[in-house]
């Protein structure tokens, strides 16, 4: 990363002369050609792979070269149905994985439209207007309101300007910028104040500055240059799906080929047996595990969608269920990023104030009694001040309440709505707000009478003030009375609101005429104070709470200041205690210090794109599953370097949008939580379907390894294995795709990131149900070749038969069981998934068909059934069933439990 030098520490003619540049005339002609030749105020483009090569890169991963190796084998012995449904399901994960990774790759290209197209300089001591990609160090800007800084800026000459710098440090109100101030050379960047930044904008005055930052040499640079180095690792379930499927061609290859041998040394046809060998290793892949996750996935994001949250990378959806830490930018997604005023104070009373955002609905309360201000003399006179010495606007669109303006004025507007003051009155003058006086004033005329109306900080406003309105009378503001108002804003700043105070005078058309603006702001009467603060969002809290019991652990990482981050922080019960680590002293921190950090308070404030980065990657190496949330461009790395990146949809930037894997349509941190929820079910549903798809597999391969192992005959044709494998791995292992959430499910701690795909006992149960419906499956062919002999009947087209169905019903049977690893079928409610019982019966009507039905018997040699063998075959594959139907009727009717103090009956 390229270093970029600290200008902040350096007076403006230090600047200049350090830059080989003038403020009257800017750089010559030659010099211009010179910089540019060294220069350049664009983002530099990383190695970036062609579309192409993306797509064909789709097609290295472990299980979809077993599954083009199982198309291939497919092909060879003419089952040409699975050859072209397994390809296709091949293409169509190809297809899904490519969008995904050419837009993350827009990223970076977002980055590039937040520099500003143009801007006016002065060149050879001329006013020229030149495209901002064409700017070089030493350059002299002029800025005005409404601008976007096109490059990193050292202010020269600054007249009342404010930048929204929020997209970059976090700062939820525009910064006053100071041109003459000469800061320490490690001033953070939210702090300052003689800068400007490329990317952020100017809501208010005027400035001349000198670019000493161009392109990757900015601030926005160091970003771009952060996002080109972020690696994307594998996904939890993308490294799980590969483990298992280098799994299965060890023990697919081995296996079919112990089949094949032991058959010819038999004396089994060899055709028959290479045949089968090669018709095991395709039933034994699970070819529609790749498909059916992708569905899976699908539907839990159009389930997701309908409760806000956009998915934007498919394996994000599971990756949410394992989620350990969640650290989130503190504006406009812990908070409304909209300043609110929470507090009004005179000499008779202080009130608090509810509402949310910019609707103007809320009450004002004394403790928890409702009043209305109007009847304080006081506090009708703050909402008269906050009413008409203001230049913001509400607009109501579409049942949404949005504004216009200063934050800070917004606020204060929207306060004085809820008192029930809308129409302002005739506004005959106004001495603007600047950075100095910390002031606006406004001289306003209403039935006849003027009045000068100011606000403003209140330190300032109280060395203006004379009297101060108390009881509707006017009393002297001595030092007594000074120190009231001071002492409820040191406790107000300690709950991180920020104080306006608010003053008036009464005035004579002869005064408006003859005083001028200074004499104008003397001699006031003092008000009283509000205090706002960007407060937190509805129903955060509650979602904070279900984090922590979830084992989840919320980190705030902001660019706001200290106090700030520690009350909001303290309000959503993230903060584990009062403090607050600033991002300076991050710097000096190890990882293994700044690890302990995140872990214990769970607060970081004032801090940097860099450190934002480092923070989660830091989570990252000591195993958690890290979730970053953010909106502005200075999240964005961190947000993609996080395993799940979360982008506020309304908030946030397109940079952070398109860096992410999911973007929260309603900004809504409490929708993170509904989404773990959903991650948690989902990737329980991927267990499910991998212990039935796996436990069927190996019962079919086990039939067959068995038979060798003891001499037996061929239980299954190879028609017969890839029947079954046909209708036990589709629709039943769809449907249990979409089995319900189970109860309890965000009361458990999430699992880790190393856990295996076969982590706690699946492997054991996969392999004990696999063993289970091997045995039973040759236990019924050998009932069939018994009967055969018996009867004098010499053919194993009956005990085929026998073995097939035993072998399909098994599987079915074995689908509700795998339903949970908690719940048996009948405490979840045998039925409840509809889909499954839909599926399975269609399962049962084929392979009814196929047993039946004159055609197929000979497709797939098979004989009709009689009673006894039917009763037979149902015993054996439902034995389980059966059995837990009686456990759970025991339980249920004869066995009391006691809960929460009582005598219940499931």
């Amino acid at each position: 990363m390229k270093v970029i030098t600290s200008w902040c520490d350096k007076s403006g003619l230090e600047v200049l002369n350090e830059l080989g540049t003038s403020i009257d005339k800017g750089l010559t002609e030659g010099e211009i050609v010179r910089r540019k030749s060294l220069y350049s105020n664009t983002f530099e483009n990383g190695p970036r792979n062609s579309p192409l090569l993306m797509f064909f890169n789709q097609f290295t991963d472990t299980m979809v070269l077993v599954l083009l190796g199982a198309t291939v084998i497919s092909g060879i012995i003419g089952d040409m149905a699975d050859a072209i449904t397994i390809m296709a399901i091949v293409i169509v994960n190809a297809i899904l994985g490519f969008i995904q990774e050419y837009r993350a790759e827009r990223s970076l290209e977002e980055i590039k439209k937040l520099a500003s197209p143009y801007a006016i300089v002065l060149r050879n001591g001329k006013k020229v207007r030149i495209k901002a990609s064409d700017l070089v160090p030493g350059d002299i800007v002029f800025l005005n309101a409404g601008d976007k800084i096109p490059a990193d800026l050292r202010l020269l000459e600054t007249y009342n300007l404010e930048i929204e710098e929020a997209a970059l440090t976090g700062e939820s109100v525009p910064v006053t910028k100071e041109a003459n101030k000469i800061l320490p050379e490690k001033t953070i960047l939210a702090e300052r104040e003689n800068m400007a930044f490329m990317g952020t904008s100017i809501t208010r005055g005027r400035a001349l500055a000198v670019v000493v930052g161009t392109g990757m040499r900015t601030v926005m640079g160091q970003i771009a240059e952060m996002m080109k180095q972020t690696e994307q690792a594998m996904t939890p379930l993308q490294l799980k799906l590969d483990q298992l499927g280098k799994i299965l061609i060890v023990i697919c290859l081995l296996v079919c080929a112990i089949v094949t041998f032991m058959g010819i040394l038999r004396g089994e046809d060899i055709m028959i047996m290479l045949m089968a060998g090669i018709s095991l290793a395709v039933a034994a892949i699970p070819e529609g595990l790749p498909a059916i996750v992708t569905v899976v996935l699908a539907l839990g994001v159009q389930r997701m969608a309908k409760n806000n949250a956009i998915i934007r990378k498919l394996p994000a959806v599971e990756t949410l269920g394992c989620t350990t830490v969640i650290c989130s930018d503190k504006t406009g997604t812990l908070t409304q990023n909209k300043m609110a005023v929470q507090k009004i104070a005179s000499l008779d009373v202080t009130l608090d104030l509810e509402g949310d955002g910019y609707a103007p609905q809320g009450r004002f309360l004394v403790g928890e009694k409702e009043v209305n201000p109007l009847q304080f003399k006081s506090l009708r006179l703050i909402l008269d001040v906050a009413l008409n010495c203001n230049n913001a606007s509400l607009e109501k669109t579409k049942g949404e309440y949005g504004a216009e303006g200063d934050p800070t004025e917004v606020a204060i507007l929207v306060m004085a709505n809820k008192g029930g003051l809308t129409k302002p009155y005739k506004r005959i003058r106004e001495i603007p707000f600047d950075s100095v006086r910390k002031q606006m004033s406004v001289v306003i005329e209403h039935n006849g009478e003027y009045k000068l109306f100011v606000k403003g900080a209140l330190d300032v406003l109280m060395s203006s003030c004379s009297t101060v309105l108390y009881k509707d009378k006017l009393i002297n503001l001595d030092q007594k009375r000074k120190n009231e108002f001071l002492t409820i804003q040191e406790q107000w700043a300690e709950q991180a609101l920020r104080v306006l105070g608010f003053a008036y005078r009464s005035l004579t058309r002869d005064e408006i005429e003859r005083l001028n603006d200074v004499e104008l702001e003397k001699d006031l009467t003092l008000l009283g104070i509000c205090g706002m603060i960007d407060p937190p969002r509805r129903g955060v809290a509650d979602s904070v709470e279900e984090c922590l019991n979830a084992g989840i652990i919320p980190v705030m990482i902001t660019g706001d200041h200290p106090s700030t981050a520690r009350a909001i922080a303290m309000q959503l019960g993230i903060a584990a205690g009062k403090e607050v680590i600033n991002g300076s002293a991050i710097d000096d921190m190890s990882d293994d210090k700044l690890y302990q950090n995140a872990i214990q308070w769970r607060v970081f404030a004032r801090v940097s794109p860099q450190h934002k980065n480092r923070i989660v990657k830091v989570l990252k190496k000591r195993n958690h599953v890290v979730a970053m949330t953010g909106d502005g461009v200075n999240d964005a790395p961190a947000v993609k370097a996080a395993d799940i990146g979360i982008a506020m949809g309304i908030t946030g930037t397109e940079v952070t949008r398109e860096a992410s894997s999911m973007v929260l349509a309603d900004d809504n941190f409490s929708t993170i939580v509904k989404a773990v929820y959903e991650g948690r079910a989902i990737y329980d549903n991927i267990r499910k379907f991998i212990r039935y798809l796996l436990g069927g597999n190996i019962g079919e391969v086990l039939v067959m390894f068995l038979a060798s192992l003891f001499g037996m005959p061929l239980p299954l044709l190879p028609i017969q294995i890839l029947w079954v494998n046909l209708i036990t791995d589709g629709l039943p292992a769809m449907a249990l795709g979409l089995e319900p959430p189970e109860p309890g499910i965000m009361n458990r701690s999430p699992r880790t990131r190393n856990e295996g795909i076969f982590a706690r006992n699946l492997g054991w149960i996969i392999l004990g149900r696999g063993l289970y419906i091997g045995i039973i499956t040759l236990i019924a062919f050998t009932a069939g070749m018994i009967y055969c002999r018996l009867q004098g009947i010499d053919q194993a087209d009956l005990p085929r038969t026998m073995a097939l169905t035993t072998l399909v019903f098994a599987q079915l049977f074995y689908v509700f069981e795998c339903r949970s690893e908690k719940f048996s079928p009948f405490e979840l409610g045998l039925f409840k998934n509809k889909f499954l019982a839909v599926a399975v019966l269609c399962s049962i009507t084929m392979h009814i068909c196929v047993i039946y039905a004159p055609l197929l018997q000979q497709i797939f040699h098979t004989v009709p059934l009689s009673s006894w063998q039917w009763m037979l075959i149902l015993i054996l594959a439902g034995m389980r069933m059966i059995w837990k139907y009686i456990l759970f009727n025991w339980q249920r009717f004869f066995v009391p439990r006691l809960s929460y103090g009582k005598i219940n009956f499931w």
